[in-house]
């Protein structure tokens, strides 16, 4: 049995105490990593309001689904934080999306010609930017496509390139540097003061 004294049940016991509908279990969980899994939304999220829906979510989440945490393929925080992590992720993508969609609107609805020196500089930025994509070597060029271009999160290149993680954002953050250095060489970019 999972019995404990007040405040010194362990994530496991009270999702096992959830899963059977104890509302107290619940609010002892809630009160153990509330914080923490607000803090890996915000950072995912970067919007206090949204957040603070997600994290409601997700707890949602956990109130319902429960009885589906298994302890035997990993602890009950990185269960709970995998959650967390893909409802905020999922929140990102939807509101990307909402708002890919209402500039697709304004821009059918509205549509300004766009001065032509204002085309040739886009056109040439565009031109310029893949010019130096090209110099990136193929491994950083992949993982800058796969996080920019196809809006995949650091653990997803990961998993797209089957490497680690930290090597995933290493690839990303250096072949960044190099394109930023390459687009300045190229007359784009930030100069550097």
């Amino acid at each position: 049995m999972h019995k404990a004294g007040p405040g010194t049940e362990t994530l496991g016991d009270l999702l096992f105490r959830v899963a059977e509908g104890d509302q107290s279990a619940f609010a002892g969980l809630y009160e153990q990593i509330s914080r923490r899994v607000h803090g890996l939304v915000l950072r995912v999220v970067r919007n206090h309001a949204i957040s603070a829906e997600v994290v409601q979510e997700v707890f949602l989440m956990l109130w319902v689904s429960a009885d589906r945490y298994k302890p035997e393929l990993g602890s009950p925080e990185a269960w709970i934080f995998t959650l967390a992590h893909r409802r905020a992720v999922d929140r990102v993508r939807s509101e990307q999306r909402s708002v890919a969609r209402d500039a697709q609107y304004a821009q059918k609805e509205y549509f300004v010609q766009e001065p032509v020196d204002e085309r040739v500089h886009h056109t040439l930025m565009s031109e310029s930017v893949k010019r130096c994509l090209s110099s990136l070597t193929d491994l950083q060029a992949e993982a800058i496509r796969l996080a920019y271009y196809g809006g995949l999160t650091y653990t997803e290149v990961a998993e797209a390139l089957q490497v680690k993680v930290p090597t995933a954002k290493s690839r990303i953050q250096s072949g960044l540097v190099c394109l930023r250095n390459a687009m300045e060489a190229d007359g784009y970019g930030a100069r550097s003061r």
